[in-house]
């Protein structure tokens, strides 16, 4: 009896499950990325001298060049986690694709 089952046990591990914890993976690589560039960080810091330099005189130097730096920086880190996001999105409907794409291909 238990055979006759098996399909219907395969498709909610394929369609329901796997994906549920894809997603979960994927937050969880999202989370870990965005820790160790220090996204938060940069953009909380943002207008703050680069590299704590208060002497006078070189203040609105210091807070310039740490915008200057920091826009480079968080424009690199934006593009590093625009291509992780698209990375994730083809792998998972690739996932989800590929029983679909073996009955396909077993019917050609």
């Amino acid at each position: 009896m238990f055979y006759l089952s098996l399909p219907f046990v395969f498709l909610k591990f394929w369609f329901l499950e796997a994906p549920r914890g894809l997603i979960v993976f994927f937050g969880s690589l999202n989370r870990s990325f965005l820790r160790l560039i220090s996204l938060s960080l940069l953009i909380k810091t943002y207008f703050k001298p680069w590299k704590n330099e208060y002497r006078k005189g070189l203040v609105g130097f210091s807070i310039g060049m740490g915008i200057f730096i920091k826009t480079f920086v968080i424009l690199a880190d934006l593009i590093l986690f625009a291509l992780i996001l698209v990375i994730e999105l083809v792998l998972f409907f690739a996932f989800i694709a590929w029983p679909i794409g073996t009955i396909l291909l077993l019917l050609i």
